[in-house]
């Protein structure tokens, strides 16, 4: 199981990309923009630095949904190898089998 402190910090970033997703979104777009002036885009520009570190996605973890594990995790399931695993054997999982060759 992972420290409660890691896993409670995960959950703020993925709240603080949620809370600043439409003016990074907003900020981005006119960055894109290539018929808006060039101090436009630059004001822009550092409006988007001037944002939190955390409010940039590319920051989140994927993590274990049981255990907050952040390595070996499974987007499809949200869950660490290890869960997944016990979670195959109990057949809990639909079409999941244990491969035998």
């Amino acid at each position: 199981m992972a420290k409660l402190s890691l896993i409670n910090r995960e959950k703020k970033r993925e709240a603080t990309v949620k809370k600043f997703a439409v003016k990074r979104a907003a900020l981005q777009a006119v960055i894109a923009d290539q018929s808006k002036s060039e101090e436009d885009r630059y004001e822009a520009r550092l409006a988007l630095q001037k944002l939190p570190r955390n409010a940039s996605p590319v920051r989140l973890r994927n993590r274990c949904q049981l255990t907050g594990r952040p390595r070996g995790t499974y987007k499809m399931f949200g869950l660490g190898r290890a869960k997944i695993r016990e979670a195959a054997f109990r057949g809990e999982i639909p079409g999941l089998t244990k491969a035998s060759w």
